[in-house]
């Protein structure tokens, strides 16, 4: 940890500034994270399946997902790992998977195959995973505003309170970008609220609005496929200048000192 006396995942989110998680798709991301000292690192199911040539929001990174989390489970940050729905519709089905997850926490969204789905199926979903696992920081997913399905104050909000009464420690609305939006969910929601980056807007300026935590997505793995097309394409045309990048030897000696080396 970056601290002499390490923090809950769960304290992390009380700081006084949000709590910005970077979000990985494999090893040598979350590596690259925690060199950058982030003492905590989430998962992006994007970028979990697409490195795996399969579309988000399929179910195709469950067990993709339990082989990243076991082998992140050694770094000295906490991990979370976006989940999709859970893999299954069955609430104990969720919970059974999550039993097996090496993870501070999870994020779980109220949507399969994006289409929204019952709150009420969504909260049993929520209730089994903290019976079973209640040291987990459930964050619950409200996809109103992701989808457009619903995209109103009023609707979310019932959605998300359903979800914290089930035991939600954190509910994560991506897509909700208005202030007037946002001061009205983190003025009505008892737990920590989460949202994507914002273009425009800084950590400060979502932490005037009551945001504690700001998560990448998948930002960091689109941004590495540009990036990595530019580089070749640079090289292509004769551009002489090599960019920054982490050094071999260094993301060498980062790998050696895993235990899954």
């Amino acid at each position: 940890m970056a601290s002499s006396t390490p923090r809950t995942f769960h304290e992390l989110h009380h700081d006084r500034a949000p709590l910005l998680l970077p979000n990985a798709w494999d090893v040598s991301s979350a590596l690259t994270f925690l060199a950058a000292g982030f003492e905590a690192i989430g998962t992006t199911s994007l970028g979990v399946a697409a490195s795996r040539g399969r579309p988000d929001a399929g179910r195709a990174t469950r067990d993709a997902n339990l082989a990243l989390a076991r082998a992140l489970s050694g770094l000295p940050c906490h991990i979370s790992v976006d989940i999709e729905d859970g893999y299954d519709d069955d609430p104990e089905r969720v919970a059974d998977y999550v039993a097996g997850l090496d993870a501070a926490g999870v994020n779980i969204e109220d949507s399969t195959a994006e289409r929204l789905v019952s709150p009420q199926v969504h909260a049993a979903k929520v209730a089994a995973v903290k019976e079973r696992r209640p040291e987990l920081f459930v964050n619950a997913r409200v996809d109103t505003y992701w989808l457009g399905q619903d995209a109103e104050v009023g609707t979310t909000l019932e959605r998300a309170t359903r979800y914290v009464e089930a035991g939600a420690d954190g509910v994560f609305v991506p897509g909700a970008t208005d202030p007037a939006v946002l001061r009205e969910l983190t003025g009505n929601l008892p737990v920590p609220v989460n949202v994507l980056v914002i273009p425009g807007r800084s950590l400060a300026d979502l932490g005037e609005l009551g945001v504690r935590r700001v998560s990448t997505g998948s930002l960091p793995y689109r941004a590495a496929l540009h990036a990595a097309a530019e580089v070749a394409s640079a090289l292509r045309v004769g551009d002489r200048a090599l960019p920054a990048a982490v050094a071999y030897a260094d993301l060498q000696e980062q790998l050696l000192k895993t235990s899954y080396s």
